[in-house]
C-alpha cells in the first residue's frame, strides 16, 4: 500500500463513515483489507484502491463495512447495564408513570449483543415493567452486521463473553454450536441502517440512548455534532450511556454528567422560561420552534 493509496482511504472512510484514521494506522488497514482484496482476485490494496477509484461501487460499501466493524460482546463494560438496571429503569418507571412506555436507542449495535443485553435487562426488571410498551432501536452502518443482529444467533465463542450462564440458560436455545435468542427477545429490537453523520432525526425522541464505543473514532468536530444532534433526541429528563473510553468533558455543554454514575449523561436542560401565564420547559420550546 503506497501513501497516496492510504490517503484516499483515509479521506474516503472520513467521508462515508466519519472514521479518522491517524497517519499510523496504516497496519489496521491493511489487516482489514488485505483478505477483502484477496477475496476480490486482487493482489494487494494499491489494487483495491485502483478499482475503487474505477466506480466500484459495491466493493467500496464492502471496504467500509469492513473498517467499520468493530468489536463487541455482551454487557459490554458490564457497569452501564448495572446503572440502568439498578438507577435508569426504576427512575424512568417512575417518570414514565402515566404513559407507561419506554424508548431506547442503540446508535452503533453491531452485531445485536448490546440491544440484546439491554432486552435482556428490560426483562429482566419484571414487575416493574409488567403492561409496559418498551422499543429497542437499533441501528449501524453496516447491513451485514444488522442481518446477523436480526437473526439473533451467535457461535460458543460469542455467548461466552459477558453473557451470564443463567441469561444464557433462560433466553438461548442452542443448535449445534451455535446459540439463538428467543423470539420474545428479537421482536422487542427494531433494526434500521443508518449513519450517524447523516440527519437521524426521524427516529424520534428516545428516553434513553447507548452511542457506546463508537464516537471514539471520530475527530473532534464530528464528535461535537454529534452530540449536539443526540441532544435533542433525548428526553429532557434522558439518558445518554457512552463507552468507557468516552467522555462529553472538552467537546460538548450539550451534556452534563448523571451523578455519582460513571458512562452516564443527561442533557444540559436551559433553564425554564416563563412567558406570561405559561411555563415552557426545553421540550415544549422545541415543538414550539418546529410548528413555527
Amino acid at each position: 500500500m503506497t501513501p497516496s493509496d492510504y490517503e484516499y482511504l483515509r479521506k474516503l472512510l472520513k467521508e462515508r463513515s466519519g472514521l479518522d484514521l491517524s497517519a499510523d494506522k496504516q497496519y489496521l488497514v491493511e489487516s482489514r483489507l488485505l483478505p477483502l482484496a484477496r477475496k476480490a482476485s486482487l493482489p494487494g490494496i494499491s489494487e483495491l484502491v485502483e478499482k475503487m477509484k474505477g466506480g466500484a461501487s459495491a466493493l467500496t460499501a464492502e471496504v467500509v463495512e469492513a473498517m467499520t466493524t468493530n468489536e463487541t460482546f455482551f454487557f459490554r463494560d458490564k457497569i452501564p447495564f448495572d446503572h440502568m438496571r439498578e438507577t435508569v429503569i426504576p427512575a424512568l418507571v417512575q417518570a414514565r408513570a402515566a404513559r407507561r412506555s419506554l424508548r431506547i436507542w442503540c446508535a452503533a449495535s453491531s452485531t445485536g449483543q448490546e440491544p440484546y443485553s439491554i432486552a435482556m435487562c428490560l426483562k429482566e426488571a419484571g414487575p416493574l415493567l409488567a403492561g409496559w410498551r418498551t422499543e429497542i432501536v437499533a441501528t449501524d452502518l453496516s447491513q451485514a452486521v444488522l442481518e446477523k443482529s436480526k437473526a439473533g444467533i451467535f457461535s460458543q465463542f460469542e455467548v461466552q463473553r459477558g453473557l451470564p450462564i443463567q441469561l444464557l440458560v433462560k433466553y438461548f436455545t442452542q443448535n449445534g454450536e451455535l446459540w439463538q435468542i428467543s423470539p420474545e427477545l428479537r421482536g422487542m429490537v427494531q433494526h434500521r441502517q443508518l449513519n450517524l453523520l447523516q440527519d437521524f432525526s426521524h427516529l424520534g425522541v428516545f428516553d434513553v440512548i447507548f452511542c457506546r464505543n463508537v464516537l471514539i473514532y471520530f475527530d473532534q468536530n464530528t464528535k461535537t455534532n454529534i452530540f449536539e444532534r443526540l441532544s435533542r433526541m433525548l428526553e429532557p429528563d434522558g439518558v445518554l450511556a457512552l463507552g468507557a473510553a468516552e467522555s462529553v468533558v472538552g467537546i460538548t455543554n450539550t451534556f452534563k454528567p448523571y451523578p455519582d454514575r460513571r458512562g452516564l449523561y443527561r442533557p444540559n436542560i436551559a433553564p425554564v422560561i416563563r412567558v406570561g401565564a405559561s411555563t415552557l420547559v426545553p421540550q415544549t420550546l422545541r415543538a414550539v420552534a418546529a410548528a413555527s
